[in-house]
This record gives C-alpha cells, structure tokens and sequence, in this order.
C-alpha cells in the first residue's frame, strides 16, 4: 500500500504563529485535503478531561432503557435532533442499515439572528442533565476549532481569510454520538450489514474526536482501503461533499467506512463523536471562478446548502 498523507497539525500554529508558520499550516492543510481529504489537529481546544467526561456521558446516555431512548425520537425531526434508533440510517447506495443508533445536538443560536426560526430545538435528556452541558461545551470548542481550519482553508484556496465566517456563524452544525451497537450472534447479520457503510459527509468538514475503539478507513486514490488512527486526544477532520462542490474537487471529499472488528469483539460497544461543520442553509455552494478552467470544468449545477442538505437526507434515509 503507498504512503497516506494525513499530516498530523498543530493547530495552535495558524491561530497563534507567525506569518510563516501560518502560511505552512494552511499549504498543509491544503495539500493533504486536495490529496486524501484528511488531516489530524492538536491543540484543538479539548482536553483529555472534557473528552473522557464526554464519552461517560454519550456511555450513559446509550444504557438508558429503550422506552427512554424512543420517548427522544421525534420522526418529524428527520434524524436532525434528539435520538435516532436502531435500523434507521443507511449509507447512500446501500440497501442494508449501518449497526448503529445516535444521538444529534444542533445549533444553539443566542444573539437573536434571525437563523434561529430555521433550527428545531435541542432535545434536553432529562435522566443525563451533564450530557446536555458536556456535549453543549464540546459543540462550540469544536464549532470554534472549525472556523479556525476554514480560515485556513480559505487562505490555501486564495480567497478572503474569513471567506467562511459569516456562513458558519450560527451555522446549521451538527453534533453527533454515535454507538455502534453490540452484536451477540454475528451469524444472524445480513452478509452486507457494517457498523458505518462507504460514504462521504455531507457537509464543509467534519470534526471527530478520537473514537473509543478502531474501524475507521479512508478510500485511497488506488482504491484501497487505509486505516485512520487519532491517537489520545487527536482530532481527525475530514472534507465534506459541500466543500468539494465548492472547490469544484480540488478538495476531495474521501469516501470512509466503519468496518465491523473481529468476530469476537462484535460483543463490544464502539463509540464516536462527529462534529458536522455545516454553513448556513442560504450558503451558496456555486463552483469558485478560482477552481474551475480548461483542464477542470465545472462538474456541478449551482444549489444552496441547504438545498444540498435535504437531498441528501432523503437518500440517506432520514427524511422522507
């Protein structure tokens, strides 16, 4: 297998170095998204306690009973909010659900934009009041963390350094935990069914925090499947589909899947922690002039993000 550029970044370099040093993170940051769509961030603003907090909360909140669980799931709400069952998700062009159930916490708009008539309601857990705070607080460290890496983006893309901000502030971000259920008697599974499916995300880039156990693969340009390790407190961020339409593929959005572990672990829970960057729903996601020329046409119609939003979720099947 050939070498996978997934640089592992300091991020604390963009944000508080020089020019020089600010200029190679973004080139980096740049390069590796235009050749795997990947990177791995330190200093990203989470330390290992809020993490560790975090995952006893998300632990708590999957071994609450079924009828608890179900009473958080609202159908209307299309997966967006709230809790998302077992059998519910299933990876585009894939007939069988991912092994999965999850938990989504959107945005919390506090400075009376007008945005916030767009957005359902977090959905509070009454049983875990420390999961709504813990995942509150890791929402906007990542959602700030986020903004800082499309700055850079921005800068390696030639554009207007805070190019991205207005789009992202109160943006349409989802914050996801993820268990990836135990399986008792793998023989009973459909031959196709995985903890996660090949896709790609949805949206500008995606924020994961180091997952409790491995699986995670990206697709390489030769068509094999590499495996991403975040070590400790690592983040892995990764392009979305909204941001290769945007760059006209000059960032890549790489496919990746959860695979199932050996058979004997199957009996243990995964968990993970996602955090989707979305811009606002009016975002334009128009091809740049900048990304498009003779040797790279224009390969999209022009959509809104938020238009982009809905038709994936129905081919997902989230919204109907």
């Amino acid at each position: 297998m050939g070498t996978v550029n997934i640089p592992l970044l300091d991020l604390n370099t963009y944000v508080y170095g020089n020019p020089d040093e600010r200029k190679r993170f973004s080139d980096n940051i740049g390069e590796a998204f235009n050749e795997t769509g990947f990177v791995t961030i330190t200093n990203h603003g989470l330390s290992k306690e809020l993490i560790d907090q975090l995952y006893e909360q998300v632990k708590a909140l999957f071994n609450l009973p079924e009828n608890i669980k179900s009473k958080y799931e609202i159908a209307e709400l299309a997966g967006q909010r709230g809790y998302t069952g077992k059998g519910k998700e299933t990876a585009k062009g894939f007939k069988t659900p991912d092994l999965k159930e999850f938990w989504q916490i959107g945005q919390t708009v506090t400075d009376n934009d007008p945005v916030k008539n767009e957005y359902p309601d977090n959905i509070i857990v009454d049983e875990l009041p420390m999961f709504n705070s813990t995942t509150r607080e890791i929402y906007q460290k990542l959602e700030a963390a986020g903004k800082q890496l499309l700055r850079a983006i921005a800068v390696y893309l030639d554009l207007p350094e805070h190019y991205f901000d207005d789009n992202v502030h109160n943006g349409n971000s989802i914050l996801r935990t993820l268990h990836y259920f135990p399986i008792e008697n793998p023989d009973s599974l459909p031959p196709d069914a995985v903890r996660a499916g090949a896709h790609e995300d949805i949206n500008l880039i995606t924020l994961l925090i180091g997952a409790s156990a491995d699986g995670l693969e990206v697709l390489t340009r030769e068509g094999e499947w590499f495996p991403v390790k975040a070590h400790g407190e690592d983040v892995v961020v990764n392009v979305g589909d909204m941001l290769q339409r945007l760059t006209n593929n000059k960032l890549k959005s790489t496919t990746h899947r959860v695979v199932n572990p050996p058979r004997e672990q199957m009996k243990n829970s995964r968990y993970s922690v996602p955090f989707f960057l979305h811009p606002k729903s009016a975002m334009d996601l128009t091809c740049l002039e900048s990304c498009i020329d003779a040797d790279h046409p224009k390969k999209y119609e022009d959509i809104t993000a938020g238009e982009y939003l809905d038709e994936r979720l129905r081919e997902i099947g989230l919204k109907k």
